[in-house]
């Protein structure tokens, strides 16, 4: 009885928390007079793929979303490779420092977003880099979250590993490539699926370095649904419908190696 109610109270919880996608995309199946209609309905009185279509008509959503793919892989294959390498100099690399360095690169976690956004800019924009694709990918190829969090998995690999491979005769780099990387599979999944989701998901930064509509990201090109004169909002949520579906995609495909990823080093046996 006891688990049957934790179940139910679940499931309340998760009902709530998914009305608001689910409440989204039942509206982009809507005619305008449906969608507009006091009391909102909840469910369409027929399926009506009218206002998908008008999305694409009305912006270049196809544009959008390519460069978004484009921007979110870039970053996302530059913050594993370079988290991958700052991670293993960290657990098998002996230098002076090693501990102090770490907690030192650790804290920039600490400081916010907004307190970097006008420096970047500012030397974003000194560059000539405004509306352009390393203006959108370069400030975020490097985390301190992913060096941590592949730090620490890599510190659970087994020690005698390396000590075999410094014995067979391999240096850093081979260890590195043959043996760290494949079996830290686990952990670089859920960082790629963390990054690109998190990539995808960016909007202040693409709304201050990008101008022309051949460089805007989905976040930013989905407000160009709205008018000053009118707005419908079945074709915008049939936007926002087509935006999420990529993301909710890798989420679905990802999400095992995600939490699998992100609890490793948790729980010990």
């Amino acid at each position: 009885m006891r688990r049957s109610i934790i179940y139910l109270i679940l499931s309340l919880l998760s009902v709530g928390m998914l009305f608001p996608l689910i409440y989204t995309f039942l509206q982009s199946l809507m005619t305008p007079e449906q969608s507009s209609h006091f009391p909102p309905r909840l469910f369409p009185e027929s399926l009506y793929f009218g206002s998908i279509s008008a999305v694409f008509e009305l912006i270049p959503v196809g544009t959008f979303i390519a460069n978004s793919f484009l921007i979110s892989t870039i970053i996302m294959v530059g913050q594993v490779f370079i988290a991958s390498m700052a991670a293993y100099a960290f657990v098998y690399v002996r230098f002076a420092g090693k501990k102090y360095w770490f907690s030192l690169f650790l804290s920039t976690m600490m400081i916010p977003w907004e307190v970097t956004i006008i420096p970047n800019y500012l030397t974003v924009k000194s560059w000539g880099w405004l509306d352009s694709y390393q203006g959108l990918t370069i400030p975020f190829l490097a985390s301190a979250f992913g060096v941590f969090l592949l730090r620490q998995y890599f510190m659970q690999l087994p020690r005698e590993l390396f000590e075999a491979a410094k014995i067979d005769g391999s240096g850093h780099i081979r260890h590195f490539l043959m043996i760290v990387l494949p079996l830290s599979r686990p952990a670089i999944a859920s960082l790629s699926v963390y990054v690109f989701l998190n990539s995808w998901n960016m909007y202040l930064w693409p709304l201050l370095t990008t101008n022309s509509a051949k460089m805007r990201t989905v976040q930013i090109g989905i407000s160009m649904l709205q008018f000053e004169e009118m707005t419908s909002w079945n074709i915008v949520l049939a936007g926002v419908t087509i935006v999420l579906l990529p993301s909710l995609l890798l989420l679905i495909i990802g999400l095992k190696q995600l939490v699998r990823g992100i609890t490793a080093g948790a729980v010990k046996g």
